[in-house]
């Protein structure tokens, strides 16, 4: 909401070509974030396997986002699902799954963040601790997960500086620009299923 928010304020003092990157930009929060809400509710993606599964965290440059690993009941290859931070995922600990269900956590159940894949994900994954963490609630703040899905606003003025060199402008225009990329990146970031533990 934060990230329309920004493109709704700048809209009104923007020119035609700065309404329709705003706008443009506006589209690909809305749109991503319904593909993201349909993998959360289980309308596409597939679904997940009966298995025994565990949490892992990857950390692959400067993402750092949660999966669910499920080794399948019957045997054979793991399989990993993305899955949206809740704090309760620190607390997780190996559960038996039955086929189609989301594993269960103190908040509720978690929901997927993308597809299931059949590959291991790419960087390194960090198991989860076999006993819940005490300072689990400590990890899992918000100030922890801005500080983490702020890292890729480090574009936002660069992005800002193209815009003003393709568009024109001035300061104005830089600023607006800047913010509505920094919003986007820090959206982006957090939509994705980032993990601020």
């Amino acid at each position: 909401m934060g990230a329309l928010a920004v493109c709704a304020a700048w809209a009104p003092f923007a020119d035609p070509d700065q309404l329709g990157g705003v706008a443009a930009v506006a589209l690909g929060v809305l749109g991503y974030s319904g593909v993201q809400l349909a993998f959360a509710l289980g309308w596409i993606g597939g679904g997940v396997p009966a298995g025994r599964v565990r949490r892992v965290r990857q950390q692959h440059r400067l993402v750092s986002r949660s999966w669910i690993e499920i080794a399948p009941a019957a045997g054979g290859r793991p399989v990993w699902v993305p899955v949206h931070f809740d704090p309760a995922l620190l607390t997780l600990v190996e559960q038996d799954v039955p086929a189609g269900a989301a594993p269960r956590v103190r908040s509720g159940r978690l929901f997927p963040s993308g597809p299931v894949r059949q590959a291991e994900p790419p960087g390194q994954l960090v198991d989860n601790p076999s006993r819940p963490d005490p300072d689990a609630a400590a990890r899992g703040r918000v100030g922890r997960r801005l500080v983490l899905d702020a890292q890729s606003a480090v574009a936002a003025p660069f992005a800002a500086l193209f815009w003003v060199y393709i568009a024109g402008g001035g300061l104005a225009v830089f600023t607006a620009a800047c913010s509505v990329a920094a919003v986007a990146a820090l959206w982006l970031a957090a939509i994705r299923g980032s993990d601020p533990s």
